[in-house]
C-alpha cells in the first residue's frame, strides 16, 4: 500500500511541476535577440539549454555530464550545487563566445533555489544577462 501511495505522490509532484512549467512558458518566450535559457534538473545532474523559440532551435546546451566538467572536483559542503554553478558558468562563457549576451530565464517549473539558483548565478558569472 505504501508503494502505491508513493507512486501516486511521485506522479502528482511531476504533474504539479509540469503545470507550473506550463504557466511559466505562457509568459516566457525566447527570440533571436533574446533567447530562452531553460533549466532541467534530475536527482544528480542539471542541464541548461539556450533556445530560440521563433525558429524552434536549440542554440546551445550543456549538462553537468559534459566532457569539460568531468574533472570537476567540488571543495565545499554541497558538491551538486557547486557542480551546477560550474555548469552555468561554462554555459555562460560558451554563449558569450557565440555572441549571445542576454537571455530570458526559464526555471522549468522548479523553485528558484538550490541548484537552479546556482546554475543561474553561474550563467550570470559567465557573462549572460537576465
Amino acid at each position: 500500500m505504501d508503494i502505491i501511495k508513493q507512486k501516486l505522490l511521485r506522479r502528482s509532484r511531476e504533474l504539479q511541476r509540469r503545470r507550473r512549467h506550463y504557466r511559466v512558458r505562457q509568459k516566457v518566450r525566447g527570440t533571436a535577440e533574446r533567447p530562452r535559457l531553460v533549466v532541467a534538473r534530475s536527482h544528480k545532474n542539471i542541464e541548461g539549454q539556450i533556445v530560440d523559440d521563433d525558429r524552434g532551435v536549440t542554440l546551445l546546451g550543456l549538462s553537468t555530464l559534459a566532457e569539460a566538467l568531468r574533472d570537476f572536483s567540488p571543495e565545499g559542503d554541497n558538491p551538486r550545487i557547486e557542480h551546477a554553478y560550474a555548469a552555468g558558468k561554462l554555459l555562460g562563457e560558451k554563449a558569450k563566445s557565440q555572441g549571445i549576451d542576454t537571455v530570458v530565464f526559464d526555471r522549468g517549473g522548479y523553485k528558484y533555489h538550490g541548484r537552479v539558483k546556482a546554475f543561474a548565478d553561474g550563467a550570470r558569472e559567465g557573462g549572460l544577462e537576465f
